[in-house]
């Protein structure tokens, strides 16, 4: 049984004294391996290559995967310390069940009471109040095998439209944007085209950060002379060799994107022959930007017009040109627009289709791409199809085996599900790997949504925030510890190898969903012995959709080191760059340009509220931090949250570096360290989003959501600061090493 996660200062004391003893891992073990197994990293949308190190049933290290042509063995600080969270003392090893008689909260139960007990729940709260009172939550560091396992768990054995991925609060607006333009969510190209592009836009995205080995792709780029535009309220560390800075204030993406188009259009700076024959809608988006002249855009965006200008004329008269783009203009109440307005751009100058041309999302979590493709979302079925519509909904119920009615309609966003929580309409909910008490917005609001329900289920591999406050938790798998297919940003299927078997009493998580369906009398629905299986099903019920996955093999994935979807029959190549020869997923074959007038984010400052909050990630963490505040080296890098401010504001505010400062928004407060800096706009705070509790950024921000995707407003809120009293304690700013061991 694992105990309450221990706070970052419960751990200093737990391990702080015998940190030296603790021997090196990395390929410094000193430990002579079993086997070694070629896999892929648990943590971004890069899936980089790694080769895991085996003893004893535990990943003891690692060694570079040279070959494997994406990372050619580089990997960022996460992924150097992924292997070590296999071993941590919090690892769940056993299914737990409320306890407020225990210490820690819970009693360690046997599986079969923890399932007859979920199951009972489950029978119990939907014949009182229907199955769409029982929600799922799902998220996508799961492979593709278990996130299409989930859509189908979700829809046929729960029954329920409620279910929803942690997606929705990451690459929701991008997937949107994609297929309204393009007709298709997917990377255009593969990043071995970033090279050959002549301009490299980088528009809300700290890629040196949060995606590392994407920079080399920058790099080549600019080694053969390519110019680097980087876009962002914050002078990240891409931004400071750019050739040209945008440092726009946070919501003003689409001005700055109209006004551009703007300027391609009054020089003539268009591809006219692509234009005409490979799009629809450019006169009404020529029509939107009429008026939206780089001096009107300057002065929303707070940056010079001549920066603006000088970035038209740079994108309109290169020959390549790519644009990526991530969280920073997509986490917004009107990130469609954002996403929409960018592609614009791309399809204006013909960059769609060649070698080095394209506008891409740079997806953000482990298998972002794959899992927004499998079903696993409320309104979309395998195969990136809708749930709406009735061709795609009979295709699906003929693979599943079932009447297409017996498949429930389109169910509530993810942030839509805990407002319904709230409001009493949903009583019970099953999570796995979903921390929405970390990752969701106005953090507040959603731990009183979690202790609202009657029943409150998790799977997972740790106690996360979100699971202190679940009635059962069922201890699932880590990444290494299961055998799958994960698609990376690129839209590269790829191979995730077991390196070894869930430790204790876990289990693998497509085994604990089976067995729930089977106790629920739906088992004939699920009847596979193998993650393999469930990957042939998948392959089959994705064909005919834009995600179609027919042709892909395990064995093609290993041997060819990826397949890029779509790839719609045996024996296909795979299909690396989309839209070569001007032909989009739409029916007619034409991509759509949109019409994007500007309009201000759902909350704006005023003189209560003075000053713009956004919030992203830091190098060495990731997401709600389950995974990698557990990590010891990863915490010593960053081991809290800090407020990044200008010292133009601090002075004004009477603020030195390391002060403790509370910043406070219409949602909630935090107090925590300031981080004066001179490389964030003076009228804008950072806080990076990674920790819980009083140190949760996500107390702030906005649950105000774009209409579209239902993205949250997390990249700006309004706020004020004030000093606090004391200042950041630096007495534990040593070589700490939380768990770089056995501890």
């Amino acid at each position: 049984m694992a105990q309450r996660p221990l706070s970052d200062e419960e751990l200093i004391d737990k391990y702080g004294p015998h940190l030296n003893e603790a021997p090196p891992g990395g390929w410094d073990a000193g430990i002579d391996p079993d086997r070694t197994v070629k896999t892929h990293c648990c943590f971004c949308g890069q899936q980089c290559g790694i080769k895991l190190k085996v003893k004893d049933n535990e990943v003891v290290g690692f060694e570079p995967w040279y070959e494997f042509p994406f990372n050619e063995g580089k990997l960022c600080p996460k992924g150097v310390k992924r292997y070590l969270q296999g071993s941590h003392p919090d690892r769940l090893l056993d299914p737990l069940e409320r306890d407020p008689s225990s210490p820690d909260g819970f009693r360690q139960v046997s599986w079969d009471r923890a399932l007859d007990r979920v199951v009972a729940e489950i029978q119990r709260i939907q014949a009182e109040h229907g199955p769409d009172a029982f929600a799922m939550l799902s998220g996508v560091s799961l492979t593709n095998e278990k996130s299409y396992l989930v859509g189908k768990f979700a829809r046929l054995g729960l029954g329920t439209a409620n279910l929803d991925y942690n997606g929705r609060f990451c690459m929701v607006s991008a997937g949107v944007g994609n297929k309204k333009a393009l007709g298709v969510d997917r990377a255009p190209n593969p990043w071995s085209d970033i090279p050959l592009a002549d301009v490299v836009w980088v528009a809300g995205s700290n890629i040196a950060e949060t995606f590392p080995i994407t920079t080399s792709y920058v790099w080549r780029a600019r080694d053969r002379g390519a110019k680097l535009i980087v876009q962002d309220p914050r002078v990240v560390p891409m931004a400071r060799t750019a050739d040209l800075f945008l440092p726009v204030r946070p919501g003003t993406d689409s001005a700055l994107f109209g006004a551009v188009l703007h300027e391609l259009i009054r020089h003539d700076w268009l591809d006219h022959e692509f234009i005409d024959a490979h799009t629809v809608g450019f006169d009404e988006a020529a029509a939107a930007v009429a008026d939206m002249t780089p001096a009107w855009a300057g002065s929303i965006c707070g940056l010079p017009a001549a920066r603006i200008e000088e970035a038209a004329e740079w994108w309109g008269t290169a020959a390549t040109g790519m644009l990526l783009h991530a969280r920073g203009i997509e986490q917004h109440s009107k990130g469609v627009d954002n996403v929409l307005a960018a592609i614009n751009l791309g399809l204006a100058t013909g960059k769609f289709g060649k070698p080095g041309c394209g506008v891409s999302t740079i997806t953000g979590q482990g298998n972002g791409q794959g899992g927004r493709e499998q079903g696993h979302k409320c309104d979309q079925l395998p195969g990136n199809r809708d749930i709406t519509n009735p061709e795609h909904r009979a295709a699906v119920a003929k693979v599943w085996g079932c009447e297409e009615s017996e498949i429930p309609g389109k169910g509530l966003s993810a942030e839509e599900i805990i407002e319904a929580i709230h409001d009493g309409k949903i009583k019970g909910l099953l999570s796995i790997c979903f921390n929405p008490l970390v990752s969701a917005p106005d953090s507040n609001f959603t731990k009183e949504a979690l202790d609202k329900l009657e029943f409150y289920s998790v799977i997972d591999f740790f106690l996360s925030e979100s699971a202190q406050h679940a009635d059962v938790v069922l201890p699932g798998s880590l990444h290494e510890e299961d055998e799958g297919t994960s698609t990376s940003g690129e839209g590269r299927v790829i191979k995730i190898n077991a390196a070894t078997a869930p430790p204790g009493d876990a289990r693998l998580d497509w085994q604990i969903l089976i067995d729930i369906a089977e106790r629920l009398g739906r088992g004939k629905y699920f009847p596979y012995r193998s993650t393999k299986e469930i990957f042939a099903e998948m392959c089959e019920a994705s064909s005919g959709g834009t995600a179609d996955y027919t042709g892909v093999t395990w064995e093609r994935v290993e041997d060819e080191m990826g397949m890029f979807w779509p790839v719609p029959e045996v024996g296909h190549p795979g299909t690396p760059r989309l839209f070569e020869g001007g032909k989009f997923f739409h029916p007619d074959g034409k991509a759509r340009f949109h019409p994007i007038p500007f309009r201000e984010s759902a909350e704006v400052v005023d003189d209560d509220y003075p000053i713009w909050l956004t919030t992203g990630r830091v190098v060495s963490q990731y997401l709600s931090g389950t995974q990698t505040r557990r990590i010891g080296a990863l915490v010593r890098q960053y081991p809290e949250p800090l407020c990044e401010m200008h010292p133009r504001l601090a002075e004004s505010l009477g603020i030195a570096d390391g002060d403790l400062v509370t910043v406070t928004s219409r949602r909630g407060d935090i107090t925590l360290p300031a981080h004066v800096v001179a490389t964030i706009r003076p009228d804008t705070v950072f806080i990076p989003y990674h920790w819980p509790g009083v140190k949760a950024a996500n107390q702030l921000t906005n649950r105000a959501l774009d209409p579209l995707s239902r993205m949250p407003e997390f990249k700006v809120a309004a706020v004020r600061i004030e000093k606090a009293d004391g200042r950041r304690d630096t007495s534990d700013d040593r070589d700490l090493d939380l768990h770089d061991g056995r501890a």
